[in-house]
């Protein structure tokens, strides 16, 4: 069996970034550390976190005043931080940079005057968290589709759009052409609001679709990207499945396949690649491996200040 490693795969910067600063502040603070939804969506990963001492809470009702709070990758509302505030917590704050930044384009676009509609879906936190960041005049819509249903008149000066940053970059568009053709005039970012992890992921599963005949996403349900990736596998006519690890693979997958492809998504750890890897072999006579060439732009973001040796001797030598 042909076993080809999609590249990239796996830990996005952004998702390296809110583990570290979950891991750190348990370090410099002790547990328990509480955390505002779960810090990625990958299930592995939270409960890795949560053995060392970190709580995932979704009300901040839950967390005692004055305890220290992350709050996740995906963003929160401005009411959430509002709240966190007025209960005297110390706040880390794991948004991924490349959500901060749809943020400031919905605060800049309504302070403009512009009606908003965000792509993306329903219930998401990622989705909640940017809606939340203004008090009015913004709309979801997930399909092409939604387009058809939207009341304003005119060509669309008055109106912008944004988009959740994991959504399949192919829907994406149909979703904008689709705006586009609607509302000539509507406002766009500058630039695409689709990450270049989940941009990067997606353009590697079609490669390897069209070289394989069965595609295994690791990542979880709760995982936009994941989700995303398997989408993408089935639409360029591969047969995908998504797992979160090598426990929930099935041996009748693989009847009478003899080409596999494995990806993982922007929050799933490679050891979980690797688990997948050594059941195959352990399956699976003459298996063969191949990855491809290539890696990801090194991408590295900001870390909050308080956590790092620098910050915490600084605050050690105020005090003293």
């Amino acid at each position: 069996m042909q076993i080809t490693l999609a590249q990239p795969r796996g830990f996005c910067a952004g998702v390296t970034r809110a583990i570290t600063i979950v891991e750190r502040a348990i370090e410099v603070f002790g547990a328990p550390i509480y955390v505002r939804h779960e810090i990625v969506h990958n299930r592995t990963v939270v409960e890795q976190l949560r053995s060392r001492g970190a709580v995932f809470v979704d009300d901040l009702s839950c967390v005692p005043e004055g305890a220290t709070l992350v709050f996740s990758a995906h963003g929160v509302p401005q009411s959430v931080v509002r709240e966190a505030q007025a209960r005297h917590l110390s706040v880390f704050d794991a948004t991924c940079p490349l959500v901060t930044k749809v943020h400031r384009e919905v605060v800049n676009m309504r302070r403009n005057g512009k009606k908003l509609i965000m792509i993306g879906h329903a219930g998401h936190p990622e989705v909640e968290g940017t809606m939340g960041q203004v008090e009015d005049g913004i709309r979801l819509i997930q399909s092409a589709a939604d387009v058809r249903g939207l009341t304003e008149e005119g060509s669309g000066e008055n109106l912008a759009f944004v988009s959740q940053t994991t959504l399949s970059v192919d829907d994406a568009r149909e979703v904008i052409d689709a705006l586009k053709a609607r509302y000539p005039a509507i406002h766009e970012p500058k630039k695409s609001d689709v990450c270049y992890a989940t941009q990067n992921r997606q353009d590697a599963v079609k490669r390897l679709a069209r070289e394989v005949e069965v595609i295994l996403v690791i990542g979880s349900v709760t995982s936009s990207n994941s989700n995303r990736l398997r989408e993408v596998g089935e639409r360029e006519g591969a047969k995908a499945y998504l797992i979160d690890s090598a426990d929930d693979l099935q041996s009748s997958w693989f009847d009478n396949v003899s080409r596999v492809g494995i990806t993982a998504g922007a929050s799933a750890p490679e050891f979980l690649v690797q688990g997948v890897l050594a059941w195959m072999k352990s399956r699976f006579d003459d298996v063969v491996v191949h990855e491809y060439e290539g890696s990801e732009r090194a991408v590295q973001f900001p870390m909050p200040k308080g956590l790092w040796q620098s910050d915490v001797d600084s605050v050690a030598g105020d005090e003293q």
